[in-house]
């Protein structure tokens, strides 16, 4: 069983897709692993919040079948195959880990944005503290210790899941 890491995010009725995507991976991984929910100002374009987190899980899937598993959550929840990489959507699903591996195809791992996006790397150094990143060989917790925090805009939010009786 490989673990995984899983990045959510969604700055259209957010709270509303963050809970059917959870829903969604529940079903298709079992026991899940959540980070604190965090919201963010868009990044790489002008546009509303976004609430951010991360999720951990193991699958016996490979990684192109846990990637067709997210677009087919994704496509599910609205998202618009092709549209644009900046801009607003209601639900974004992105595979950050797979074990340990390095690779380039069916997509590229460990992925970049763990690196430069604080609303990957807090969530992530949060969940899995003391792992260490395949390439840069710093744990997530060092490596968010070491960001520059200044460079984007990133608070933690209660999150109502909607659990209670």
């Amino acid at each position: 069983m490989a673990h995984i890491y899983i990045s959510l995010g969604s700055n259209i009725d957010p709270e509303h897709y963050l809970r059917a995507a959870i829903k969604e991976l529940h079903a298709a991984f079992g026991e899940l692993q959540l980070s604190s929910v965090y919201e963010s100002e868009s990044v790489g374009f002008k546009g509303s919040n976004f609430l951010n987190m991360v999720v951990g899980a193991h699958t016996s899937l490979d990684i192109a079948e846990v990637v067709a598993c997210f677009k087919q959550i994704e496509l599910r929840h609205g998202r618009i195959p092709g549209a644009k990489k900046f801009a607003p959507r209601t639900l974004d699903l992105d595979l950050l880990l797979y074990d340990d591996r390095v690779c380039q195809q069916p997509v590229v791992l460990p992925r970049a944005e763990i690196l430069t996006n604080a609303f990957v790397l807090w969530p992530l150094a949060e969940l899995a503290p003391q792992t260490k990143h395949p390439l840069a060989q710093l744990s997530y917790q060092v490596l968010w210790q070491e960001y520059d925090k200044a460079s984007q805009k990133l608070w933690p939010i209660a999150f109502d899941w909607g659990l209670s009786a």
